[in-house]
C-alpha cells in the first residue's frame, strides 16, 4: 500500500494532519483545497485549546435539560434557531436520542482514547520536525461558580481518571493560587478542575507547518481547487475531478474537509451525519502580563475559554446551531469582550481591535467524529470533529494512516 497515491481534500487542522502523517509514512499526497492557503476556515481562529481531558461530549442529560433556554433566551451560550432544513431536524433528534448517561460514558471513552493518541503524536511531530505554533503545555483550569457544578465536575473527574486522565478538583483558594490572575474573584468561585498535561497552540500556525512539512516531504498542494466530482468504477473512486475538469488519479481518497464533507459526500451517494454548530472568538493583545491568565482557563458558566498564546489572548465560546450562517453577531463578540473584563480586568485594552470571528464546527449528533471506512473501497472519512479538530487531528490522522499501511485499526468507526 506505500508509495500509492493518496487525495487528501481539505486542508484545515483535519486534513493538514492526514496529509503530514500520511506523507511521513511514504505514501504519495495530493492535498486539494479550495481556499488559497492551509487553515482558512473553521481552523482559523478557534479557541486554541488541545484539551486532551476535556472531550465529554455535547450531547448530556445535562444539556438536555438546558434545551427550553436555548430556545428561548438569547443570551443562552446555547442557542438553537430553527431553520426548517430536514438536516438540522434529523441532526436534532438524533442529538437528543444521544443525550443518555450510557452514550455519554462510551463516546468519553472513546474521545479520551483518541485525544491521547493525538497528543502522543502531536509531541513526536513537535520533536522530529521542530514545530512551534505557539504552543505551551501549561495546563488548564475550569472554573464554576455553584456548587452543582462542582459536584457534576467532581463526578466526571472520577469517571475520567479511571480512563486515564491526570485532574485534580481544586478548592477557590487552591483556584487562585494556581491563576493568580484570578485574585479578586474569591467570593464568585467555588471551585475548579485542574489538569495539568493541557495545552494550548494556534491552530492555523499548525495547519500551515504540517502542509509546509508534508511539501517539503514531497506532497503536492493544490490549493484554490475545488473538487467536483468523482469518477468511479465499480466500488472504488477512480479519479478525482476538480473545477477546472483536471482528473486525479487516485488510489485512495480521503474526505477531510469539515463541513463541506457533506455536499462532497452526496456525490458518492453517501450521507453524513453532520451538522454546523456556530462558535465565536476574539485575540486581544496583552497589555500587563501579571493580570492576564499564564494558563489556559475554561469559565463554565459562561462556556468561555481562554487561551494564552504568546503575547495574544484568544477568547472563544458559545455553541449556535443556526445553520450555515457565518455572520459575527455583535453582541456575543460583547460578551466575549465583557468577559475578559469581568474575569481578568487591566490584562487587555478592550478598546482595541477584537479581531472578531465566527466558525463553523462540524459535529455530530454523538460528538464521535466520522474516521474510517465507506460504501467505496478506497475511500475514507475524517470529519465531523466537532469543537475538538484541534485537539483529535493527529489522533484521527493516525488512524487514517494505519489504515491505509494495513495495520489493524479497531478505533475506526466506520461509516
Amino acid at each position: 500500500m506505500k508509495h500509492s497515491h493518496v487525495v487528501v481534500v481539505g486542508a484545515g487542522i483535519v486534513g493538514s494532519a492526514t496529509a503530514y502523517l500520511l506523507t511521513r509514512a511514504g505514501f504519495r499526497v495530493t492535498l486539494v483545497e479550495s481556499r488559497h492557503g492551509a487553515g482558512q476556515v473553521t481552523s482559523l481562529a478557534n479557541g486554541a485549546q488541545l484539551s486532551y481531558s476535556y472531550v465529554e461530549p455535547l450531547a448530556t442529560p445535562a444539556t438536555l435539560r438546558k434545551v427550553p433556554a436555548m430556545l428561548l433566551s438569547r443570551d443562552s451560550p446555547l442557542r438553537l434557531r430553527p431553520t426548517g432544513e430536514w438536516a438540522q431536524i434529523v441532526w436534532g433528534w438524533r442529538f437528543l436520542r444521544a443525550c443518555r448517561t450510557d452514550q455519554v460514558v462510551r463516546a468519553t471513552r472513546q474521545l479520551l482514547e483518541l485525544a491521547f493518541l493525538s497528543r502522543d503524536e502531536l509531541d513526536r511531530a513537535i520533536q522530529q520536525d521542530q514545530l512551534s505554533f505557539r504552543h505551551g503545555r501549561i495546563g488548564k483550569l475550569v472554573v464554576y461558580d455553584n456548587p452543582d457544578a462542582v459536584r457534576g465536575a467532581e463526578r466526571q473527574v472520577a469517571l475520567q481518571r479511571t480512563l486515564g486522565c491526570e485532574q485534580d478538583v481544586l478548592t477557590a483558594a487552591q483556584c487562585i493560587e494556581r491563576e493568580p490572575a484570578l485574585a479578586g474573584h474569591e467570593a464568585t468561585l467555588c471551585g475548579g478542575v485542574w489538569t495539568p498535561g493541557e495545552a494550548v497552540g494556534d491552530p492555523a500556525l499548525l495547519s500551515n507547518e504540517l502542509v509546509d512539512r508534508a511539501r517539503r516531504g514531497g506532497a503536492t498542494l493544490r490549493f484554490g481547487a475545488k473538487v467536483a466530482d468523482f469518477e468511479v468504477d465499480g466500488d472504488r473512486v477512480r479519479h478525482v475531478v476538480l473545477g477546472d475538469g483536471e482528473r486525479l488519479a487516485a488510489d485512495h481518497v480521503v474526505i477531510a474537509n469539515g463541513n463541506s464533507a457533506v455536499e462532497l459526500a452526496r456525490r458518492l451517494r453517501m450521507r453524513l451525519g453532520i451538522y454546523p454548530v456556530k462558535g465565536y472568538s476574539i485575540t486581544l493583545p496583552v497589555v500587563d502580563r501579571a493580570r492576564a491568565p499564564s494558563i489556559s482557563v475554561t469559565d463554565s458558566a459562561r462556556k468561555v475559554v481562554f487561551a494564552p498564546l504568546g503575547s495574544q489572548l484568544r477568547v472563544a465560546g458559545f455553541a449556535e446551531l443556526v445553520g450555515n450562517d457565518l455572520s459575527v453577531d455583535s453582541s456575543r463578540i460583547a460578551s466575549l469582550v465583557s468577559a475578559v473584563g469581568e474575569l481578568f480586568p487591566g490584562a487587555c485594552r478592550l478598546e482595541d481591535d477584537p479581531q472578531p470571528w465566527a466558525g463553523l464546527r462540524p459535529m455530530t449528533p454523538t460528538s464521535l467524529p466520522l474516521v474510517g471506512r465507506t460504501r467505496w473501497r478506497n475511500v475514507l472519512l475524517n470529519a465531523g470533529h466537532g469543537a475538538l479538530g484541534l485537539t483529535l487531528a493527529m489522533g484521527s490522522a493516525r488512524l487514517v494512516e494505519r489504515h491505509l499501511s494495513g495495520v489493524p485499526t479497531p478505533h475506526l468507526e466506520g461509516v
